[in-house]
């Protein structure tokens, strides 16, 4: 450290809001973990705390989220004490959009916070997570003291449109299904629209996945049998073969306002699970290995075939390896016009 700095202890003015964060990434994809520094959110269900930290502190996802202390592709957690007596924790995911309805991801990365940092025992043999759609049972797997891998029993997930086509100006005709996952996904074949899922690519990927997902919700109901804040097409998921001839496939998910999942998407791969199982592609307990954009995998598998409201549906495992990044200590100065953040995308 340079000299200039020793014997310096400067600490922001006590009127500043301070949040303290864990950073952490999973296949590639961010996670901001909120640590300290949140007022309290009331509400006897997920869905409740979610909602009211819309209402009332949505500045302080803007301010993470976006710039200056975030980006257009930043994501977040935010953990809440359980709300069935069985849980060890509850969570919500925040985007640049606004609020997800279920993460595989932040799943994978949250479990491997909780043992790795010491919030659960080493030898606790699950987690039980309350989160938007559901629980969600994660449990790690280690190598000697070290977490290989997660992996996590999704919520029953299930496919609700098979096979249509929408006419997208600009586009033409777009072949695709969906299938829910914990959240809403419409799944399309890459090379139909002459895609390539590869870096070079991105911005290609991420303007054809917007504008699909906004003409699809246009003309297209989308319905969650139970909860209406689940009812709605959450993102735009194209898929191609592997690069890697040991795995099934590529996909790459455009969720929120343009976010591009640089992992293969833990909700999504359980949609996808749900969405080949009903058409005989994947038998249970086969496993599929799910390249992301980066060539980061997802494995998943179907447990068990469940009935849920009118679908027939399955139970997805999936699993992933997850990386802590670093830590930081937000300050939002009252004075600072730009305090809430800015989005460019």
């Amino acid at each position: 450290m340079s000299k200039l700095f020793s014997g310096w202890d400067w600490q922001p003015p006590a009127e500043w809001l301070k949040i303290e964060t864990l950073e952490m990434h999973t296949g590639g994809e961010p996670l901001r973990v909120y640590l300290a520094g949140l007022p309290d959110i009331p509400g006897n269900t997920i869905l409740d705390k979610r909602a009211y930290f819309k209402n009332h502190f949505d500045h302080i996802r803007t301010g993470t989220m976006w710039e200056p202390r975030g980006h257009a592709d930043m994501y977040g957690a935010i953990l809440t004490d359980p709300v069935t007596p069985d849980a060890d924790f509850g969570t919500f995911f925040l985007h640049n959009e606004g609020y997800s309805t279920m993460c595989g991801h932040a799943i994978i990365a949250l479990t491997k916070m909780a043992y790795e940092t010491g919030l659960v025992p080493k030898n606790k043999p699950e987690l039980i997570i309350n989160a938007p759609p559901g629980k969600i049972f994660a449990r790690p797997h280690y190598q000697g003291d070290k977490i290989e891998k997660v992996s996590f029993v999704n919520v029953p997930s299930f496919a609700l449109l098979k096979n249509q086509t929408i006419d997208i100006k600009g586009i033409g005709k777009v072949n695709f299904d969906i299938a829910f996952g914990g959240a809403f996904y419409a799944f399309i074949d890459a090379d139909e629209l002459g895609l390539k899922l590869t870096e070079d690519e991105s911005e290609k990927c991420i303007a054809l996945g917007r504008k699909i997902k906004l003409a699809i919700m246009d003309q297209f109901d989308i319905r969650h049998p139970f909860e209406e804040d689940l009812s709605f097409l959450y993102g735009t998921i194209f898929i191609e073969p592997a690069s890697n001839p040991a795995n099934h496939s590529r996909n790459v998910c455009i969720f929120a306002n343009g976010e591009m999942d640089r992992s293969a998407t833990g909700s999504g791969v359980s949609a996808r699970a749900a969405l080949h199982y009903s058409r005989d592609e994947i038998r249970k307990d086969q496993v599929i290995t799910i390249e992301s954009i980066l060539g980061s995998t997802m494995d998943v598998t179907v447990r068990k075939q469940v009935s849920f409201g009118p679908y027939n549906a399955v139970i997805p495992e999936i699993s992933g390896t997850a990386h802590i990044t670093g830590r930081n200590t937000f300050y939002f100065d009252p004075e600072d016009p730009l305090n809430k953040g800015f989005i460019l995308r």
